[in-house]
């Protein structure tokens, strides 16, 4: 796992300790849009890498990003 993936993590655990709002803290941490930075997030909560690094933080992404897919695709579903 890299640097930057143990700091993604580290960030995802701590991120609410910024003042201000999350997305301004991304750029000013990482350098990246929020887009792109959830981009890379993605990819790292997938490592087999960070689900060993930090377990409980790891499947609480998971679950959260599993939730937001379930939403999104309701949310697109025709009514029957």
């Amino acid at each position: 796992m890299s640097e930057r993936d143990r700091a993604v993590l580290e960030f995802e655990r701590r991120w609410w300790k910024h003042a201000g709002a999350k997305e301004q803290a991304i750029r000013d941490q990482f350098g990246l849009s929020a887009a792109r930075y959830y981009q890379v997030l993605g990819r790292v909560i997938e490592s087999p890498a960070a689900l060993v690094h930090d377990p409980m933080l790891v499947r609480r992404l998971q679950r959260v990003r599993a939730a937001r897919l379930a939403a999104r695709a309701d949310r697109l579903r025709p009514p029957q």
